[in-house]
């Protein structure tokens, strides 16, 4: 059995996918850039900064960095008032109950986000009592795939990579479990990555894989 665990919080712990969709479909509309779900999904598990360059990229265009911080300072303020509107109600019982069993288990448990709102999530979510320590956009100069969120996440835990696992539902993430010397959980779409150590559809199905 593991000693640690590393959770992803966005599309694995609770969803503001839409939320995101929103806020980035704003900027893009701003800039005559194409933008629906499927170019949404670019965006999935990368940081903002990174998120705003894809999105560039998709419109061919070039700007000044004062303008790319301008525009992400925008869409960062868009979704933060989205996420105003989150209620412990849309993390589901499973999930807690999963969180719970862990913690009876001795199991030490961490976040590890490259969003610089995990710590406002969790705490409008009624998370953040779960969790022994926290790693995020807040504390990292790399995004994933670059390992350094999980990596600092288990410094936090005092603990070494081989003794934790990551649970990502995003395949940069996987990507980033796996250079860090972590076993990686995939779920969701990372289900389906061939390079995660393990795949579970439920996050309850979680307490028999580590």
């Amino acid at each position: 059995m593991k000693q640690g665990i590393i959770f992803d919080l966005d599309g694995v712990l609770l969803s503001t996918d839409e939320m995101h969709y929103t806020a980035w479909k704003s900027i893009a509309d701003e800039l005559g850039v194409p933008f629906g779900r499927t170019e949404n999904n670019l965006l999935r598990g990368v940081s903002r900064m990174a998120s705003l360059e894809i999105i560039l990229g998709l419109g061919n265009l070039t700007l000044p960095e004062d303008v790319k911080f301008s525009l992400t300072e925008r869409k960062n303020n868009r979704y933060v008032a989205l996420l105003q509107t989150l209620t412990p109600d849309v993390v589901t019982q499973e999930v807690r109950d999963t969180l719970k069993e862990l913690k009876a288990r001795g199991i030490k448990i961490a976040i590890g986000s490259s969003s610089k709102n995990a710590k406002l999530i969790l705490r409008l979510t009624d998370l953040a009592q779960y969790f022994d320590a926290v790693s995020d956009g807040t504390n990292i100069s790399h995004s994933k795939p670059d390992p350094e969120v999980f990596l600092k996440g288990a410094d936090f835990l005092g603990l070494s990579p081989d003794v934790c696992a990551v649970v990502e539902d995003a395949v940069a993430g996987i990507d980033a479990a796996n250079a860090g010397g972590f076993y990686s959980i995939g779920i969701g779409d990372a289900s389906k990555y061939d390079k995660a150590d393990a795949a579970i559809e439920h996050i309850s199905e979680l307490l028999n894989v580590i």
